[in-house]
């Protein structure tokens, strides 16, 4: 049997709205690759790479895509000997509030979906193909 949907509504709800302070030991992370069976490799703002766990509440409740952010537990797995290197402890959504908050990392600057020089090239939407002069003399 399913879970209650008010608690599907609660996890949901959590991870809409930004905490106003990171606790200690936590990290905003970049999600790299879906491993599978619910680990992930994220890599942190120095760049280093980490396995990290989703958590069974979020399971089946929130999705994870590739390039998006969540926020790390570093030290859930510290005491133990395995690869995993922390637990997801809450999954950015509203990715623009979250940017405006200042914990948010300056190595995780937001990127432009255009390439730099895409305005000095002239758009060619809506215009007709340019056409050859052809010579009808024969």
């Amino acid at each position: 049997m399913g879970r209650p949907k008010r608690n599907m509504l609660v996890t949901a709800e959590e991870t809409s709205t930004p905490p106003t302070l990171l606790d200690q030991g936590h990290a905003i992370a970049r999600v790299t690759k879906a491993e599978g069976n619910n680990l992930y490799s994220v890599e942190l703002p120095t760049a280093e790479s980490l396995l990290v766990e989703l958590p069974s509440r979020f399971r089946s409740t929130i999705w994870i895509k590739r390039g998006g952010y969540v926020v790390v537990n570093l030290d859930a797995f510290g005491d133990r000997e395995n690869k995993l290197g922390g637990e997801i402890v809450n999954v950015v959504r509203d990715e623009k509030q979250w940017r405006k908050q200042s914990y948010w990392p300056s190595e995780f600057v937001k990127k432009s979906a255009y390439p730099v020089d895409s305005e000095e090239e002239e758009s060619n939407v809506g215009k007709m193909p340019p056409s050859e002069d052809l010579d009808d003399s024969g």
